[in-house]
């Protein structure tokens, strides 16, 4: 089998094409979650939520946030296992729902799950019957009546009700309706999903790995652990090096086509969470680029603030922006431009073009530190 020799130029190029971030914009917010495969969900609203943010940096300031909500709330999208969909890849998940907690001999920490679900099958049956009568509801509507109390050495302990509806939307029982502020509503997974047959398990598996393959452009062929969404392809696409990098990757082979077409990039803020930056580990392999999300470190330890966004220059990262939404005094604060080298005149041009357009997409008057 052929062993693709990439440079990191084309590494990144191949990733930024995938990721919908050269200078031709996609249509609409369809047209980006399709070619995204996913859009992760996270309510941290300092400049804005991960979900919206990673929308506008495709589409600029013409998308209006409603629109998300709209389509969650219509189900021509789906929120499933933190992220946003499309509602025909729900058919890949159906058969995983059914073998749950595993395919075969689970874990023990599978087996744990499995076993306190059983344990609170009173508590599942009160939530179905309250959802059948009365849903969509948010969590605080529905019963806690666990006689097992969650064990947890994180933020999870003894939250019955949401790690319960956790496992039951996992099991294919429940599912979020859309969402009553930042609460999300929950009902019936049998009136929110599309009916569509399952895929058996392991072709399922194959396709998802081939879309997220697709959407990302490259990835290594194995990854660490990622809750909701995985970071390596499995066996997808095709095999590839990269120069002064080790081990093996996964190529889109639809998109090693393009490599020897004119790539026209263009200046992007993106959220910290955007899937093109995500993997740590790809971002200073491929990207060569510094960086951390530094909202969890002492304010003295930061070295380019609490959510800094990071900037996209054609195929390279170059550097970080520090700001921050101040909605009850309508403002959009920037307190700092990092800068990983310093910027030409044509470069910072560009990037305080970015940043008025998203003060205007925020409709929040830009203020300069």
């Amino acid at each position: 089998m052929t062993v693709h020799q990439l440079t990191k130029r084309d590494a990144r190029r191949l990733a930024v094409r995938a990721q919908l971030l050269t200078s031709e914009r996609p249509a609409d917010l369809y047209a980006v979650v399709r070619g995204l495969n996913v859009l992760q969900l996270d309510q941290t609203a300092y400049v804005a939520p991960n979900a919206d943010l990673v929308v506008w940096s495709r589409l600029g300031s013409s998308y209006d946030p409603s629109e998300l909500a709209d389509a969650l709330a219509s189900q021509e999208l789906i929120e499933l296992r933190g992220f946003v969909r499309l509602p025909e890849t729900l058919a890949l998940y159906r058969a995983e729902m059914q073998a749950w907690p595993a395919d075969g001999e689970p874990l023990d920490w599978q087996s744990y799950r499995r076993d306190w679900v059983q344990a609170n099958e009173g508590c599942r049956l009160d939530i179905l019957e309250r959802l059948r009568q009365d849903g969509p509801l948010v969590m605080r509507e529905l019963p806690d009546t666990c006689v097992r109390p969650w064990k947890s050495s994180g933020w999870t302990n003894n939250r019955n009700v949401s790690q319960l509806l956790e496992f039951m939307m996992q099991r294919g029982e429940v599912a979020i309706a859309g969402r009553d502020g930042r609460d999300r509503l929950w009902d019936l997974a049998s009136r929110v999903y599309p009916d569509d047959p399952p895929v058996p398990l392991a072709e399922a598996l194959r396709i998802r790995d081939e879309q997220r393959l697709r959407s990302m452009g490259l990835l290594r062929a194995k990854g660490p652990a990622c809750p909701g969404e995985p970071l390596d392809a499995g066996a997808a696409g095709e095999r590839a090096v990269v120069d002064g990098v080790r081990g093996e990757w996964r190529v889109d082979p639809e998109l090693l086509g393009l490599l020897g077409q004119r790539f026209t990039g263009r200046t992007a803020i993106l959220s910290p969470l955007d899937r093109l930056v995500y993997d740590r580990k790809r971002l200073t392999e491929i990207f060569e680029f510094d960086y951390q999300l530094e909202m969890y470190k002492p304010v003295a330890k930061r070295r380019w603030g609490y959510f800094a966004l990071p900037i996209l220059h054609n195929d390279r990262l170059v550097g970080k922006l520090d700001a921050m939404s101040d909605r009850k005094a309508g403002v959009f604060r920037v307190d700092a431009i990092h800068e990983d080298e310093p910027f030409s005149k044509t470069l910072m041009a560009a990037v305080q073009r970015e940043i008025r357009d998203l003060a205007k997409w925020l409709q929040l008057e830009l203020i300069r530190a």
